[in-house]
């Protein structure tokens, strides 16, 4: 059966785990000698074409990024008609797309792994960068940590969270009410035997937090609703106060891109607090990691 990872409930707990350990391994074994992996690009990338490509390449494989203005999805030709004509070429499809729909659709024809790259419901190769991240830097045990997510429940935010879920982390989110979590992965999280709070003040979630993690108001798509966002989010700046509420020892993460001033202070982000480049670097790894995963 082809598996594939458009969120990262397509794996069990058990199977996340095992990610996590095939991505901390610096010399993968060349699983995909011989084979391409196609990328395709809806949205513009920087850490994720990077990422990916040398995922492919560490692993012996050879990548071929594809822009948007190449295969026009459902402009040139259907998402399913992408997917049938490179599956024919490649061992696996990454694709970062506008609507998180085109995946799936790609998927129901797909004879090879597609990987969701980003959508606009969930960016599950982040979440195994973050629990890489806070892995390595607790020592490898994830279980009883307590995070704080602080701004909007995005795609980002919904992954990370089902993640936690899946590793015994302690998640409490400070949101504007309009901006929270859907029912659904409220109770997704539920059936992960996951602790999860949600609240609408930011000093609430950070008390005793050992992690606070925030990403950008106003996302690539969302410009249209920038002021809307910017004054909804505005009490929920991350700055060296917030920082100081949390756990001693707490760290920060963020997904960049950082837009300083805004949903995070310079002092935060380039502080010794931040763990933000090592949460970048392990976007390689995790990549590599679920390489690994599909096709050894």
């Amino acid at each position: 059966m082809t598996r594939h990872l458009l969120d990262i409930d397509d794996l069990t707990p058990s199977e996340l785990n095992a990610v996590l350990d095939l991505a901390a391994d610096e010399y993968p074994p060349h699983v995909l000698t011989g084979r391409g992996v196609a990328l395709v690009f809806q949205k513009p990338s920087a850490r994720t074409r990077s990422s990916s490509e040398l995922a492919v390449f560490q692993l012996g494989g050879h990548p071929l990024t594809i822009r948007a203005d190449e295969v026009g999805i459902d402009e040139r030709e259907s998402a399913e008609d992408v997917a049938r004509t490179l599956s024919q070429y490649h061992a696996a499809i990454g694709a970062r797309v506008l609507d998180h729909e085109v995946l799936v659709r790609m998927v129901a024809v797909s004879s090879v792994p597609i990987v969701n790259l980003l959508s606009d419901r969930a960016h599950p190769l982040q979440a195994i960068g973050d629990l890489l991240t806070l892995r390595s830097h607790w020592g490898g045990n994830l279980a009883g940590r307590r995070v704080a997510w602080v701004g909007d429940a995005n795609n980002v935010a919904r992954s990370f969270v089902l993640a936690c879920a899946m590793t015994g982390v302690d998640v409490v989110m400070a949101t504007p009410p309009s901006h929270r979590l859907d029912q659904a992965t409220v109770e997704e999280v539920a059936e992960f035997g996951g602790n999860l709070v949600q609240t609408s003040v930011p000093e609430e979630a950070v008390k005793e937090a050992d992690a606070i993690y925030t990403d950008v108001w106003v996302s690539m798509g969302q410009e249209g609703e920038s002021v809307e966002r910017l004054v909804a989010f505005a009490p929920y700046h991350v700055g060296a106060s917030l920082m100081g509420l949390a756990a001693p020892g707490a760290v920060f993460l963020h997904c960049l891109p950082a837009h300083r001033g805004e949903e995070v202070a310079a002092e935060v982000i380039d502080g010794p607090a931040s763990l933000v480049w090592p949460q970048a670097a392990n976007r390689l790894r995790a990549m590599r990691g679920l390489l690994l995963w599909l096709f050894s």
